[in-house]
């Protein structure tokens, strides 16, 4: 036997979406009730679990053989419930390959269902699978309140269901397999997925009294807003969107089309007028702040050991390969700014509302900036957090060959100074000359890298620095002038894209990354030796009117971000200049990823450009920074820095 292929069904009575597979299996409730496997892709085997039946002891054996490869789609989830059921210590992740990632790398679909669609397989998952498993693998809630589960015996037929679901689902996996193992993973980024999951199983230590305190403060303060709110109204929901414009109509005799965010300060200034009614907007925004609730996700999601685990996602972004946030989602924590942030931590954990009410006016946002501080070291540990220094700007000049920004990071400069100088023609101070144009050059650099002009300034809040639009035309002209390789690179891209999609073949070009037309999809090879790919991209032609009038396009099938459907999606020179930037960046990273784990250092989590190590004693901030400045073979000539500070809990320095 050389490979196992798994798929489980399992019961617990802990909310898997909530909690993740690793509080999941704690539950004392927790069992795998069916096991399909597959040796060497031959016929699918399902033994009945819960019905008494047993694993094969050649099938047991193979579990623990670092000589058979084991397969799944979402390998995490069998092989957390498979080491939890035997009484294992958590099976080694270098025996395991992830079947989901294998097709992630491919562009395709992180849900089984999905990808079996887009590679419109002949037999995909059962559409009744979902319902079977609300039916065996989750409990019932009878008309008292209480749980009950749902035996096989209670519905025979279903159950047979179950076990032909079971077995497909295995049957699925090895078609896809079949087709996405043909693109062979960069080796650095197959070790990489060990050390990901390697970190997962690790986890990291919340403050308890911390996170249980802020969510008791969240939901009694807003509930103390919800009364005063129903008081200043007289309604019985004041947080409907539809009865408070009602209220703001009838007080002030304005109708506002809109209290969405973006509307929110400018109503407030037009409520200056009428103060009852702008404390009731007021109390709406706080009551609406939802990055609070990430203190229930703790709640939810941590285990017996003190610890969340799985909070990544390995290659859950698809085509650059970064990483996903999960469960409390640590890509996307609020900013700390509070200059008493230890203050604030400890009167939260005196566990006193009233007594922070009398420090802070707005209690909320104080609770938002305390969530990165829930994220603390191990007794006898402290955090080393180090991060990269403008990554995606030193990548693309890099990429580009634009030797004037590689020239700024080798000498220590700073690039929003440099660029601004650049820009306008003359010398820009950070604490000196012309410092006012060091704001210009930083949104420039952090918002014109991949072919954007008005909009892109505008999303990066352009308006809000108060730039016209005919200051953001100038700023995206000087920008573009300023860097002229950068600008050619777009247009590269393009055409080698557009090429091989006509022609076929590959082209290679700035850094040694290549352009390919490979299984019907667009590849790009990265400098690291890692492709990512476009399924299925075509070049059309798109018909106008315009200044462009007809030209041609490109486009690619891909998971659609806001309809969460698979379905034609269009890019151009800027966007695969941006993918090919961040999956540069995602592998400089992982490099320094490897690097730690190598040094034995113990990486808890990671965002973005930045990682976090639990240190032990001896284990220095200087070690870790080293890490990220030491060349990478690969990337010859490209600066790196590295940057960190030393703290007791998580916080943005």
């Amino acid at each position: 036997m050389k490979e196992l292929g798994i798929d489980i069904e399992t019961y617990s009575s802990h909310d898997l979406q909530s909690c993740g597979v690793y509080k999941y299996v704690e539950a004392e409730d927790f069992t795998i009730l069916l096991f399909a496997y597959s040796v060497d892709g031959g016929p699918v085997q399902c033994i009945d679990l819960a019905c008494g039946e047993t694993l094969p002891g050649e099938i047991v054996a193979a579990l623990r053989d670092p000589a058979v490869v084991k397969t799944a789609f979402n390998a995490a989830f069998e092989r957390v419930c498979i080491s939890r059921y035997f009484g294992w210590p958590l099976m080694d992740p270098a025996q395991w390959r992830c079947t989901m990632v294998s097709a992630a790398r491919m562009g395709l679909p992180l849900s089984l269902g999905q990808c079996g669609e887009a590679l419109r397989l002949a037999e995909g998952k059962m559409k009744e699978g979902a319902a079977l498993i609300r039916y065996f693998s989750c409990p019932a809630r009878k008309k008292d309140g209480t749980l009950i589960r749902r035996l096989p015996a209670d519905a025979p037929d279903r159950w047979a269901a179950f076990k032909q679901y079971n077995i497909r689902d295995v049957e699925a996996e090895q078609a896809i397999l079949a087709k996405v193992r043909r693109l062979a993973p960069a080796p650095f980024d197959e070790e990489l997925y060990t050390v990901d999951q390697i970190i997962n199983d690790r986890g990291v230590m919340i403050d308890r009294t911390l996170v249980d305190n802020a969510a008791r403060f969240d939901e009694e303060y807003k509930a103390r807003l919800l009364a005063e709110a129903r008081l200043l109204t007289g309604m019985d929901n004041p947080n409907s969107p539809v009865q408070i414009k009602e209220y703001l109509r009838r007080t002030t005799g304005h109708a506002f089309a809109s209290l969405g965010k973006g509307s929110l300060d400018e109503i407030e200034r037009q409520l200056q007028y009428w103060p009852k009614a702008a404390r009731v907007l007021s109390i709406r925004r706080e009551m609406g702040k939802t990055s609070n609730k990430k203190y229930n996700a703790m709640q939810a999601c941590v285990c017996a050991d003190g610890r969340i685990h799985g909070l990544l996602q390995f290659y859950g972004a698809a085509r650059t390969g970064r990483w996903a946030g999960r469960l409390v989602q640590v890509q996307n924590l609020p900013q700390n700014h509070l200059p008493d942030l230890d203050y604030a931590r400890c009167l939260v954990k005196a566990g006193d509302l009233d007594e922070m009410e009398l420090n802070y006016a707005n209690p909320t946002q104080v609770l938002s900036e305390l969530i990165r501080t829930a994220f603390v070291a191990k007794p006898g540990c402290t955090f080393h957090v180090c991060d990269f220094s403008a990554i995606e700007a030193r990548v693309i000049a890099w990429l580009a060959g634009e030797d004037w920004v590689l020239d700024v990071f080798r000498k220590g400069g700073d690039i929003y100074c440099a660029t601004a100088s650049q820009m306008f023609g003359v010398p820009v101070e950070k604490h000196g000359a012309n410092v006012a144009l060091r704001q210009k050059g930083k949104i420039a650099v952090l918002a014109l890298g991949y072919g954007g002009g008005v909009a892109a300034l505008e999303a990066m809040g352009g308006g809000r620095m108060g730039l016209s639009e005919k200051e953001e035309k100038e700023i995206t002209s000087r920008w573009r002038k300023a860097n002229p390789r950068i600008v050619k690179l777009w247009a590269t891209l393009e055409k080698a894209a557009t090429r091989v999609l006509k022609e076929g073949g590959s082209v290679q070009i700035h850094r040694g990354i290549t352009v390919a037309r490979q299984w019907g999809c667009l590849t790009i090879t990265l400098p690291s030796g890692r492709t990512i790919c476009y399924p299925r991209a075509s070049v059309g032609i798109e018909y106008g009117d315009g200044p462009r009038g007809d030209h041609e396009i490109i486009e690619y099938e891909g998971l659609n971000q806001t309809t969460k459907k698979w379905e034609k999606i269009r890019t151009y020179g800027g966007k695969l200049t941006e993918n090919v930037v961040q999956a540069v960046a995602r592998d400089i990273l992982g490099c320094v990823i490897l690097r730690a784990h190598h040094a034995g250092l113990n990486i808890v989590f990671h965002v973005h450009d930045e990682i976090v190590v639990e240190a032990e004693e001896g284990q220095t901030l200087a070690d870790i920074e080293n890490l990220f400045s030491k060349p990478i073979e690969w990337c010859p000539g490209l600066p790196l820095k590295g940057a960190g500070y030393t703290t007791p809990y998580y916080l943005k320095d």
